[in-house]
């Protein structure tokens, strides 16, 4: 069981590592593209909030890779893709049971469901505050309008 904390918990960190670049990626995107949400329509906050999800995205397929190469390097897997396929079901935490890890690092998969439900509320957190902040420039733009047509 040591082993597991000993080899998850750093994983855990290389995770929330490269979650933190790619919101720190995101949240610099939307700085830069700011300008495009201050005359606001349907195509332009489309383009700005489906750049935000994929760059949040990628995140979270980065830390499945991760962790999928974690399962390789340690032997659990053969294959990558089938390495990266049992990752995704645990960073989900689907638990579909169809792929099981041998008893030795089996509690490495429910270290990285927890670290996916941490990483996907994070990701979840940022596409909000980003709806958000659109939905009020959306909002002011509107009263602003209303107001000049009085």
């Amino acid at each position: 069981m040591l082993t597991n904390f000993l080899l998850g918990l750093p994983t855990m960190v290389l995770s929330l590592l490269l979650q933190t670049i790619l919101l720190v990626v995101a949240i610099r995107y939307y700085y830069r593209k700011q300008h495009i949400s201050d005359h606001i329509s349907f195509l332009s906050s489309l383009v700005l909030i489906n750049s935000i999800m994929l760059i949040l995205v990628i995140g979270n397929l980065g830390q499945i890779a991760v962790w999928a190469l974690l399962f390789l390097l340690l032997g659990e897997f053969q294959k990558f893709d089938t390495a990266f396929y049992h990752s995704a079901v645990n960073f989900g935490s689907l638990g579909y049971g169809d792929i099981v890890m041998s008893e030795k690092y089996r509690l490495l998969g429910a270290l990285e469901a927890i670290n996916g439900v941490l990483m996907i509320g994070v990701s979840t957190a940022a596409l909000m505050s980003t709806f958000q902040s659109v939905t009020k420039k959306f909002q002011a733009e509107r009263n602003k309008l209303s107001d000049n047509a009085k």
